[in-house]
C-alpha cells in the first residue's frame, strides 16, 4: 500500500494513492469531481505506433493541396505551407508566425517528442533527455491547433462556394485523419507519459511522506506528488520537482495579477480585433474590407446558417465568454467566495477546452488568401484586425494558464479544517485533506482534467 504512487488533483489539490482501474473505469475527485485519470489497455508500443501513423498522415496532409480554386479557368490550389507563405509575403509576418507555429511546427514537433519517449518505452527504457522532452511537450500541448486548422478550411471552402468553383482536395482528408489521430494522442498528457512509464518499470516510483511544516503538492509537468514546505508565507516560493527538475510551487504566485493584467490587455486588442477588418479583398469589381461580424453576415445573408453560427460561436462568443468567465472566477477567488466551487471548477476546465478555439478566424483568413491568390483577377490578404485578433487568443489563453483555481478552494478550506485522523497520507496545511484512496466511477464523467490516459 505505501508503495502506491500518488496523484494530486490539479484543480483542488486533493491527494489519492493511484490505484489500478477496471475496463470503463475512470478515477474522480472526490472533492471537485475532476477527471484523475481512467483505464487505458494501450501499451507503449501501442501508442508509438499511433504516433508513426500520425507523422506519416502529417507528411500527407501537408504535401498535398487542402483545396483548389478555379476561376475563369484559372486554377489555383493550396497548402498550410503555401497559405502561411503567402500570408508572410504580402506583409503581415505576424499572422504567419502565429499560424506557422500553431498548425505546423508545433504539431510537428509534439509528435517527434512523443516518439523520442515512446521508442525507448515501449522497450522498457527511458529515453535520452527523457524529462527535458516531456517537459517541452507539456508546454506546447495547449499551442497545437490542427482541428482549428481543419475547420478554418471547411469555412474557407464554404465562403467561396458562391464566388468559384472550389474542390476539396488530398489534403483536407489528411488532416481529417490527422485530428482523428491527435485527438486519440491527446489523452496521452505528460502526467500520462510518467505514469506509463511507472508502470512498465522505466521510471522510478516515488511516494513522499510530508513532515511537520510539510504538505503534499503535485508537479505541473510531471504530476509528481512531493512534499514541499506549507507555510502559507512561502506557497509561492519554487522548488525542483524530484522526478523531472521542472520548477514546482505549491501555488501559483501572483496569479490574480498575472490574470487579471493579461486579461485586461486581451480586452483592449479585444475591440480593433472586431472594428478593424480581418481581411481585404482586391478583385476587378473594386476593393472591400471585412470584419468579424461582417463575414458573419455574409455567411448568413449566402444561407450557410451553420458556418455562419459556428464562426459567430467560436470568434466572437468563444472570446467574451472566456474574458467573462476568467473575470468571475479571479473575482471570486479575490473575494474568497467559497460557494460554488465546483460549478466554477467546471468553469474554468470550460474555458481551459474552447481556448484555442477563437483563432478559426485568423486560419480562414490565410486559407482564403492562398486560394484566391490570383494576380490581376483577385487577391484577399490579412487585415490588422487579425494579427491583433490572434493576440487576443494568446493572451486568454495565458491568462487562463496563470489563474490558480486551486486558490478558491484553499479558502474554503480555512473555514472547515478537518480531523488530521481522517487522512490516510498527511494533514494538507492548505486545505482539507480526502482519504487518499481513488474514487471510481464510469468513464466520461468529471471533467477533462490533466493527466487523463
Amino acid at each position: 500500500m505505501d508503495r502506491e504512487p500518488l496523484i494530486a488533483c490539479e484543480h483542488c489539490a486533493s491527494v489519492y494513492r493511484r490505484r489500478a482501474l477496471q475496463r470503463d473505469e475512470a478515477a474522480v475527485c472526490g472533492r471537485c469531481g475532476t477527471l484523475l485519470w481512467r483505464f487505458s489497455r494501450l501499451t507503449p508500443a501501442d501508442w508509438l505506433a499511433l504516433v508513426i501513423a500520425a507523422l506519416v498522415v502529417f507528411v500527407v496532409a501537408n504535401a498535398y493541396p487542402v483545396a483548389s480554386l478555379s476561376v475563369q479557368g484559372v486554377e489555383q490550389r493550396a497548402t498550410l505551407l503555401d497559405a502561411i507563405s503567402i500570408t508572410w509575403r504580402q506583409g503581415h509576418q505576424a499572422v504567419a508566425l502565429m499560424t506557422g507555429l500553431a498548425g505546423f511546427v508545433l504539431p510537428l514537433l509534439e509528435l517527434l517528442l512523443l516518439g523520442w519517449v515512446l521508442a525507448p518505452l515501449s522497450r522498457g527504457r527511458a529515453a535520452i533527455g527523457r524529462a527535458t522532452a516531456i517537459r517541452v511537450l507539456s508546454w506546447l500541448r495547449p499551442w497545437s491547433m490542427v482541428p482549428v486548422f481543419l475547420l478554418g478550411v471547411l469555412v474557407s471552402v464554404v465562403k467561396l462556394a458562391g464566388m468559384a468553383a472550389v474542390h476539396p482536395e488530398i489534403g483536407l482528408g489528411g488532416f481529417f485523419v490527422l485530428t482523428l489521430l491527435l485527438t486519440t494522442l491527446g489523452r496521452l498528457s505528460p502526467h500520462a507519459l510518467w505514469r506509463l512509464a511507472e508502470t512498465h518499470g522505466a521510471a522510478p516510483v516515488h511516494v513522499p511522506h510530508a513532515g511537520p511544516g510539510q504538505v503534499l503538492a503535485g508537479c505541473h509537468v510531471c504530476g509528481q506528488v512531493q512534499a514541499l514546505p506549507g507555510d502559507a508565507d512561502h506557497a509561492g516560493d519554487p522548488h525542483r520537482c524530484v522526478r523531472c527538475d521542472a520548477v514546482v510551487h505549491v501555488r501559483k504566485p501572483d496569479h490574480l495579477a498575472r490574470t487579471w493584467a493579461l486579461m485586461i490587455a486581451a480586452s483592449i486588442l479585444y475591440l480593433p480585433a472586431n472594428l478593424l477588418p480581418v481581411m481585404n479583398i482586391s478583385s476587378l469589381l473594386g476593393d472591400s474590407e471585412h470584419t468579424i461580424l461582417g463575414g458573419v453576415v455574409e455567411l448568413w445573408n449566402g444561407g450557410s446558417y451553420d458556418i455562419a453560427i459556428i464562426v459567430f460561436v467560436a470568434s466572437v462568443m468563444v472570446p467574451l465568454t472566456k474574458l467573462l468567465a476568467l473575470a468571475i472566477l479571479a473575482w471570486s477567488t479575490q473575494r474568497r467566495r467559497t460557494g460554488n466551487l465546483r460549478p466554477r471548477t467546471r468553469m474554468y476546465e470550460m474555458v481551459e477546452f474552447i481556448g484555442q478555439w477563437s483563432m478559426l478566424d485568423v486560419f480562414v483568413v490565410i486559407v482564403l488568401a492562398a486560394l484566391a491568390d490570383f494576380q490581376g483577377l483577385m487577391a484577399i490578404s490579412a487585415g490588422p484586425g487579425a494579427a491583433a485578433f490572434g493576440m487576443v487568443v494568446i493572451l486568454t489563453m495565458l491568462a487562463a494558464m496563470s489563474f490558480d483555481p486551486r486558490r478558491g478552494w484553499d479558502h474554503a478550506g480555512a473555514d472547515d479544517e478537518p480531523d488530521p485522523d481522517d487522512a490516510a497520507v498527511a494533514p494538507h496545511a492548505l486545505h482539507p485533506v480526502q482519504p487518499v484512496a481513488a474514487v471510481t466511477a464510469p468513464a466520461g464523467r468529471g471533467g477533462p482534467g490533466s493527466g487523463s490516459m
